[in-house]
């Protein structure tokens, strides 16, 4: 049984642990406000600017040709790993990174596989083994910013206009609310979507006027749209991570507690008992003198 000095030392020590995780759930629930916002806003508009586009496309009977859709054989494959910069956020990264490493090990094996790594603890797992990796923009959210997120997005399209890449996909956490974020694995290109040649299903729902062409108007939109797509990923899994982390912290502090409950017991019984035989060594003590 551990000593009175002992479960002190302990109850002082978890106690700073759970002021610890305490401020930190606080400073992950204010940086997920702001978070959260951005990414609810930006849905409304990727969304409409998808339908747009889609609307378009479907007015064109889907045939026109659109560079970024081009369906060929699959051979180089770019996956876009989005994990976090910290960790203390549950499986939030372990997740990601074993949803990559399927990827890699199985769906795509025999392929030639680069890694692009967003977030520190994807770059450290990926560079320290034996992946081909990019590296470039692994700090993108230290600051998340559209023209950074942007100049990421036209590597990757740029990438495959070149035929450096075959098929680019991103794996990331998607945002659905606090408790809850559900990994991700979005076909980024080729746009399956808006495919030469691919039956058109949806009827569309508006009568847009182009100007000054809707070819022009489409090669002006797809990038926008793709880029967009790229940038409410980041959202996504930028406003994951502070949810991931303010629940982690916040199951943290509920278990310091229930331990500090245990501990405390333990230190009022083990108390009890030393000042219990401290009155019998007192009463001993008594008893022997009368009796001498």
């Amino acid at each position: 049984m551990a000593n009175l000095k002992e479960v002190k030392q302990r109850i002082t020590s978890v106690s700073s642990t759970q002021q610890i995780t305490k401020a930190m759930k606080m400073v992950a629930a204010a940086k997920l406000r702001r978070a959260q916002d951005r990414v609810i806003k930006m849905r409304p508009y990727s969304q409409k600017l998808t339908s747009i586009l889609n609307d378009v496309v479907s007015a064109m009977g889907g045939e026109l040709d659109i560079v970024y859709a081009e369906q060929r054989p699959v051979q180089n494959v770019l996956l876009v790993s989005m994990t976090s910069d910290k960790g203390l956020c549950g499986a939030f990264n372990s997740n990601i990174i074993k949803a990559t490493v399927n990827l890699v090990e199985h769906e795509y094996m025999g392929k030639n596989v680069t890694i692009l790594p967003l977030g520190k603890k994807a770059y450290e797992f990926f560079t320290r083994r034996n992946y081909t990796t990019k590296t470039d923009f692994y700090e993108i959210f230290s600051d998340v910013k559209y023209d950074d997120v942007r100049k990421i997005a036209e590597f990757a399209m740029n990438g495959f206009v070149s035929k450096d890449f075959d098929k680019v996909v991103l794996i990331y956490n998607h945002f659905r609310n606090v408790a809850t974020q559900d990994i991700t694995v979005e076909q980024f290109l080729p746009m399956g979507a808006v495919s030469k040649g691919a039956p058109v299903e949806r009827k569309v729902s508006a009568d847009y006027i182009l100007e000054p062409s809707k070819e022009y108007v489409i090669q002006e939109l797809v990038p926008t749209a793709l880029k967009t797509q790229f940038y409410k990923a980041v959202l996504d899994s930028n406003a994951s991570e502070h949810g991931a982390r303010m629940t982690s912290m916040d199951k943290a502090t509920e278990n310091a507690n229930e331990l500090l409950k245990d501990l405390k017991l333990m230190y009022n019984r083990n108390r009890q008992a030393a000042i219990t035989n401290e009155i019998l060594e007192i009463v001993a003590g008594a008893n022997a003198l009368e009796g001498s």
